[in-house]
């Protein structure tokens, strides 16, 4: 289990010495967002702007269009609600070179509650005209993500959790925006997971092989643009889908995956995620499993699928 957040700030460190064009915003939260490890050893490419989240997306619009590439980091739930209009005119609209960061997506801060929860980030970020969405599903994706952002040619929204992950993704793979990754063949139902629930999805598929259930499994760490040509090829070869998210069910991967199935192959489809309610705080991994993202969460979504597969079959 790695913290997501630790290995991301000193791998922006890192590649903040081999990319002078790199500075680094934050709003007052660099001890948790830990882009501290970057203010330590640039210093003068550091700019903490206060707990000012809005003005903070300005300040780094303008740097932008000074020819830096800045990071902007927050909360996930501040930088997608209360900074949303500057996001909107100054980073989206406005299409400037902006890399904005979440912090703390999903329930990952979870002992604060559902004020602090990010739900909806991705739904919302998602609908942003010209915002690529990018969701690592462990340490080392986050870590691959920071050059791959860094050289995406405009707004990217980068969500990140707070929480130790289990590392789920091949080591050493690079991240390529708009690309997604099979990690398991299968001919029954295809699991499409986006961000930390990957090693949950990847259990579930083993529990479904022991059911006689070939599970194909995809991750997609990029939302948006998403990788509909990997997900039609591997939907064409199964009979149900079941997409797994930390999130609202509404807006995020589940929908964005309904959207593109309901025009090209339409198939039985479950989504795994949030079932749209606020949380309760507490203990981070049983927060997952109260609020719909456990294991037997999959393993119940690829069966109920599949058994509508088979009604429509008989029809």
């Amino acid at each position: 289990m790695v913290e997501m957040r630790e290995a991301y700030g000193r791998a922006l460190a890192d590649y903040g010495a081999q990319n002078e064009r790199v500075v680094v915003l934050d709003a007052d939260v660099s001890a948790s967002t830990r882009s501290r490890h970057f203010a330590q050893r640039f210093p003068q490419r550091f700019f903490n702007v206060g707990i000012t989240e809005a003005a903070m997306v300005d300040v780094a619009a303008g740097l932008a269009l000074a020819g830096f590439i800045p990071f902007a980091h927050t909360f996930a739930f501040l930088l997608s609600l209360r900074a949303a209009e500057s996001v909107r005119t100054c980073v989206a609209y406005a299409r400037t070179n902006v890399k904005l960061i979440g912090a703390y997506g999903g329930l990952s801060d979870s002992y604060d509650g559902p004020t602090h929860h990010a739900i909806c980030d991705l739904a919302l970020m998602r609908s942003l005209p010209n915002m690529a969405v990018v969701v690592p599903a462990d340490a080392e994706q986050a870590v691959a993500a920071i050059p791959a952002v860094a050289e995406w040619e405009g707004p990217v929204y980068l969500r990140l959790s707070r929480a130790a992950v289990p590392s789920a993704t091949p080591p050493g793979q690079a991240l390529q925006i708009g690309r997604g990754q099979l990690l398991r063949e299968g001919s029954d139902v295809v699991l499409i997971n986006c961000g930390v629930l990957l090693s949950r999805c990847l259990q579930a598929a083993q529990e479904l092989e022991s059911k006689g259930i070939s599970a194909a499994v995809l991750n997609m760490p990029t939302l948006k643009p998403l990788d509909e040509e990997l997900i039609l090829n591997a939907a064409s070869r199964c009979s149900a889908v079941v997409t797994i998210e930390e999130h609202n069910i509404i807006g995020g991967l589940g929908s964005a995956v309904a959207e593109l199935l309901g025009q090209e192959n339409p198939l039985p489809i479950r989504r795994v995620g949030i079932r749209d309610t606020f949380a309760e705080s507490g203990p981070y991994e049983a927060l997952l499993d109260r609020w719909g993202m456990s294991v037997a969460d999959i393993v119940a979504a690829a069966e109920a699928a599949l058994a509508q597969s088979k009604k429509h079959c008989l029809r």
